[in-house]
């Protein structure tokens, strides 16, 4: 049973991972970010490039997948969002496009496959990558056997959490962000430069989805559509948490995750996905704002 509970745990740090960038972009934004599971993807052949033409593993992944995704993530912002605040169905679709031109751009090699160019590690093929050997194997737990690698992407996770609480509650930037999530108007009468946090918000929580996608790769097969589910399923956490609570999403997160992995081990995944979903559906007829919403005034 201790197992069982573990995997749900991992399931929920990957979920939460996920949805961190969505929580605050979709929040303090109002975008639907439909490319935010194309950063997971990137995330993830960043590890296996690294590893390819780096010779590094996994540690060295991580700040790397962060950067690069949340480069990407301010040109989305910069060129294609920015014009488009305010039109939530536009920027649905729009990022849309811009998710199915990065899936593609992986397949197609950047484009060199029509040259007979190949880059190792991109194309239509699955990679794998290899875990640390530091990583690999597991561990004794009041009886159970618990996966190493797995215990990593919780530590990881709730890092990054503690990271992004600290960042959203303890510093100016943080400060900006709510105010924006709460009044975007009020808060560039007040003097906040909403184009700016907005961009910088939009690369963190891309960054994010990067290091989701590392710590993907580690037991998940690459391809290039590896991202489509995963935005699906962070939107599922941010509404079932309430748009914009860190709060909403960590439970949010570790109820879908401790469900799925209950359910799967009991019948199969495909049965645990239909209960997920059931539930996000109960939820949310319940209680539409969310487990954890804003208050009004």
């Amino acid at each position: 049973m201790i197992e069982v509970l573990f995997i749900g745990f991992s399931l929920a740090s990957i979920l939460l991972l996920v949805a961190l960038g969505l929580t605050i972009t979709y929040g303090a934004m109002g975008v639907i970010n439909m490319a935010h599971g194309e950063m997971v993807m990137l995330g993830a052949y960043v590890t296996v490039a690294t590893g390819i033409y780096l010779n590094l593993n996994i540690f060295f992944a991580i700040p790397l997948a962060f950067i690069v995704t949340a480069v990407i993530g301010l040109g989305i912002e910069r060129f294609v969002v920015r014009y488009l605040y305010g039109r939530l169905l536009d920027t649905l679709l729009a990022t849309w496009g811009v998710a199915i031109l990065l899936q593609q751009a992986i397949r197609l090699e950047f484009g060199f496959s029509f040259f007979g160019i190949h880059i190792d590690g991109l194309g239509p093929g699955l990679q794998k990558v290899d875990v640390p050997a530091t990583l690999s194997g597991t561990f004794g737990f009041l009886g159970a056997e618990i996966s190493t690698y797995r215990s990593f992407i919780i530590v990881m996770t709730l890092a990054l959490t503690a990271l992004t609480w600290w960042i959203m509650y303890r510093t100016s930037i943080g400060t900006q962000v709510r105010a924006i999530m709460r009044n975007p108007q009020m808060a560039a009468a007040c003097g906040i430069d909403v184009k700016r946090i907005n961009a910088l918000t939009f690369a963190y929580g891309s960054g994010l989805a990067g290091v989701a996608g590392v710590m993907m790769s580690g037991f998940k097969t690459v391809f290039p559509d590896m991202g489509t589910s995963m935005v699906v399923d962070g939107f599922l956490v941010v509404v079932v948490g309430g748009v914009g609570s860190l709060l909403g999403s960590m439970a949010s997160s570790g109820l879908l995750g401790q469900i799925n992995g209950l359910v799967a081990s009991g019948t199969n995944d495909i049965i645990a996905r239909a209960v997920v979903f059931a539930t996000v559906i109960l939820i949310i007829v319940l209680k539409p704002q969310g487990l954890f919403s804003f208050k009004g005034r």
